[in-house]
């Protein structure tokens, strides 16, 4: 397949994850007070407004410092770059590569605009069980984490079809 055939594995899911992300985070922001809960799931699911300066789970999260800032945002600019070159670069597409890379790309477009724009990243989605509450997230976040699973099981599969031959 030509990349003609194949650019929509990379360019739709992004663009769309891209729009999921900034449009579920302006809900968020003007529907819920920060640091609010809201219940949705009782004992699993809140929806929480907070603010994240840095990334996963709070690391770097310094208000004030610009270092953060400017690393975050550069790392991620350079990821997406380097997923789009390594698709790009691929003889045989494949939709774990094109769609696992499409995931990271929209995700991490939709929270590098949230620093760009904002300084900070949103994050709304709260789960937990009981007193054990996995950190805050977005869209963004979860399209990340998606998208990373994907181009792991592609590189795995990759390589044990090169074993195979």
């Amino acid at each position: 397949m030509g990349l003609r055939k194949t650019h929509h594995l990379l360019i739709w899911p992004a663009v769309a994850i891209f729009g999921i992300d900034q449009g579920s985070k302006l809900l968020a922001a003007s529907h819920i007070r920060p640091y609010q809960s809201i219940t949705v799931i009782p004992g699993f699911f809140d929806l929480v407004l907070v603010h994240n300066r840095g990334m996963a789970f709070g690391l770097m999260n310094q208000p004030g410092h610009y270092l953060p800032f400017i690393l975050l945002t550069a790392i991620s600019l350079v990821v997406m770059g380097i997923l789009v070159l390594w698709y790009l670069k691929t003889p045989q597409k494949s939709i774990l590569h094109g769609l696992g890379s499409s995931l990271v790309i929209g995700g991490t477009g939709g929270n590098v605009m949230d620093r760009i724009r904002l300084g900070k990243v949103v994050d709304f989605l709260d789960f937990y069980i009981g007193r054990f509450h996995w950190p805050a997230f977005n869209i963004a976040d979860a399209s990340i984490t998606l998208g990373t699973c994907l181009l792991a099981l592609y590189v795995i599969k990759t390589q044990r079809k090169a074993h195979v031959s």
